[in-house]
């Protein structure tokens, strides 16, 4: 991308074919910002997006996620008489579905006078993610019924996730698997021989991070982060929340830290997951009663899951959070995976 990027800035006055090319250069290389701030500068130069701009930009939205960007677009492509176009209904029905917006994804799709086998598929992998498991089937009977039937590989892929729960360990996954095992056993010894062994055939664990979009704008977070120059306030605010939290009954679950390490430094480290530090932010930095939206790059553990049910009763909150597996939506106390994920 940076010789594109070099080629692009020798161009006089780019066209849409210039920037459509770029933007899909960006997201291909998950360069996503970056896309979106790419669709912001052609705007700005008056260059008019057409039909291949917008699918590239949705998926952009779709999988950083941000809704209000991808809520944006569609009203742009809508202003530009895109609304029937079969490749941006698609691309809606995706992004809306990535976002936890079930709703709008059918939505879109009811409005479809043209339905292909991909607005199908898009519509199944949509309710996979929330874990709406008969409802993919259903959906998928339909299209049988509706004459649109066939056997493409989109499409049997997301019937068997919803059967599945989308769940895959590759060969990394399977080494991190054991270590869990060993460290939940407390065998440290054998948790060092595994992890020495995956350092020499170059294996390393993915570390786990939360995303949160505040305010048009997506926040990365760690484990123990104290990166923000805001973190003072974050942390003041973990404080608050857990200790709101234990008045309603909640107990730190210390058997999901798997180190050879104190009571006192695991209520720690679990008090400073990811997930509670994007809840933080988003509480500080989010009218009340709004809805906070999260993404994390790894299976959700069983504490921040309890934690989160809390939250969304105690703080009056509507919280989903799309971890490796599916969506779980939180509200009042409970999560729409039921328990099971």
């Amino acid at each position: 991308m940076d010789y594109a990027s070099s080629i692009f800035q020798q161009i006089d006055e780019p066209g849409s074919f210039a920037f459509n090319h770029m933007i899909r250069g960006h997201v291909k290389d998950m360069n996503l910002e970056e896309a979106l701030l790419m669709y912001d500068e052609m705007l700005e130069l008056g260059v008019e997006p057409d039909n291949f701009t917008y699918p590239t930009l949705l998926k952009a939205c779709a999988n950083l996620p941000a809704l209000e960007e991808g809520m944006q677009i569609h009203g742009h492509s809508f202003k530009l008489g895109f609304e029937d176009d079969v490749f941006v209904q698609n691309s809606l029905i995706n992004m809306y579905g990535k976002c936890g917006e079930i709703g709008l994804s059918c939505a879109v799709f009811e409005k479809m006078e043209q339905r292909t086998v991909a607005s199908w598929s898009a519509l199944i992998a949509a309710h996979a993610n929330l874990g709406l498991w008969c409802e993919c089937l259903e959906i998928f009977g339909e299209m049988s019924r509706e004459g649109c039937w066939r056997v493409e590989e989109s499409v049997l892929v997301n019937v068997l996730s919803a059967c599945t729960h989308l769940g895959a360990l590759d060969l990394g996954s399977d080494y991190v698997v054991m270590s869990n095992m060993y460290a939940q056993a407390q065998m440290w010894h054998e948790v060092a021989k595994i992890r020495k062994e995956m350092v020499s055939k170059g294996l390393t664990q993915i570390p786990g991070f939360s995303l949160v979009e505040v305010k048009r704008k997506v926040y990365k977070f760690v484990s123990q982060d104290k990166s923000y120059p805001q973190c003072q306030g974050i942390y003041e605010m973990i404080h608050q929340m857990e200790w709101q939290l234990r008045f309603e009954g909640y107990s730190p679950d210390t058997s999901q830290v798997l180190l050879g390490v104190d009571e006192e430094e695991k209520r720690q480290r679990l008090s400073s997951h990811s997930q509670k530090l994007a809840i933080a932010f988003s509480l500080i930095h989010t009218s009340q009663g709004s809805r906070v939206r999260i993404v994390k790059n790894i299976r959700m553990c069983s504490d921040c899951h309890t934690y989160t049910k809390f939250i969304s009763t105690v703080y009056e909150r509507e919280i989903i959070v799309r971890d490796r597996n599916r969506f779980h939506r939180f509200k009042d106390g409970s999560c729409s995976c039921r328990d099971y994920w």
